[in-house]
């Protein structure tokens, strides 16, 4: 059996079980009151960084899906931040640790989905560093205790789209009662990140958010999975735009007709009201449901 363990543990999240248990609860209830769902929801794109950063906008979205939906399957599409292979790659068995508890790879589905299409292929050893996944599966263990999941790794390619098309084809065919969820983070903003056309602090981050986030995030809304990829490559406003890619296809595909924003915010928000001062390095995370 192949076992994903966790590599940012101890980093982006608690390694410590009784201390990650403690702390997903309490991003559950920060985020329980202000996450109202009616409608049936398919899918979602949430941000990948530390808890202390985005977990309360990732576990808003994934709270959202779990009132919505009692799923047996998810489909996770992740960023890539350090592989460098041009197709997707799948985790097609075994299971990932957290420090909760374990979460199942469905085999079966995985193997589905590779006899689909030839831009995706097994590549476990493609997640072993990568973090974008592994910041969501203690939500989802918590959440969504009796899903098993296929984790794919999707880079920016031109095909990301026809990826995710490929999953929701065979999610249909063999009519898994599924969810497809994304993540990405947004404009990377500041000195660090080597991006300032629009001056440093409150300005510059500012327009990372109001203007180059948005552009993005109004593309997501209206499932324009044919254009993400594109947008983020001539605007720099979102690391991941091959996972959003694949999840807005899949959505689609799966009957989501328009996706509504749940939160957006970014790191320097989060730490200026920690340290009461400007901060010029800037993150965009958001959090969306399709239905």
């Amino acid at each position: 059996m192949r076992i994903r363990e966790p590599v940012v543990a101890g980093q982006f999240y608690a390694a410590d079980p009784e201390r990650c248990r403690a702390d997903v609860q309490a991003l559950i209830d920060r985020v329980r009151a202000a996450t109202v769902v009616e409608e049936r929801l398919v899918g979602g794109i949430v941000p990948h960084a530390g808890w202390s950063f985005s977990g309360a906008v990732a576990a808003k979205v994934l709270f959202a899906l779990s009132t919505s939906r009692k799923p047996t399957v998810i489909v996770l599409f992740g960023g890539v931040h350090r592989y460098r292979g041009r197709e997707a790659a799948l985790f097609g068995d075994g299971r990932w640790e957290t420090p909760i508890g374990p979460v199942a790879i469905d085999d079966r589905l995985a193997e589905r989905i590779l006899g689909q299409t030839n831009l995706i292929i097994d590549d476990p050893y493609a997640h072993e560093s990568e973090h974008s996944l592994e910041v969501q599966m203690p939500l989802v263990a918590r959440l969504f205790p009796d899903a098993k999941v296929v984790p794919i790794m999707i880079p920016p390619v031109n095909t990301a789209a026809e990826i995710g098309e490929a999953v929701a084809r065979t999610l249909t065919s063999y009519d898994y009662d599924a969810i497809v969820i994304g993540t990405t983070d947004l404009t990377h903003y500041g000195p660090r990140y080597g991006l300032v056309s629009h001056g440093l602090g409150p300005s510059g981050n500012a327009w990372a958010k109001e203007a180059n986030d948005t552009r993005f995030i109004e593309l997501a809304c209206t499932l324009q999975a044919d254009k993400v990829v594109a947008e983020a490559r001539e605007h720099r406003n979102a690391c991941s735009s091959g996972a959003v890619a694949a999840t807005l296809a899949a959505a689609a595909a799966l009957g989501a007709t328009h996706g509504r924003l749940l939160e957006h915010t970014t790191s320097s928000e989060v730490l200026a009201a920690q340290i009461a001062g400007d901060v010029d390095d800037s993150v965009g995370y958001a959090g969306i449901v399709f239905s």
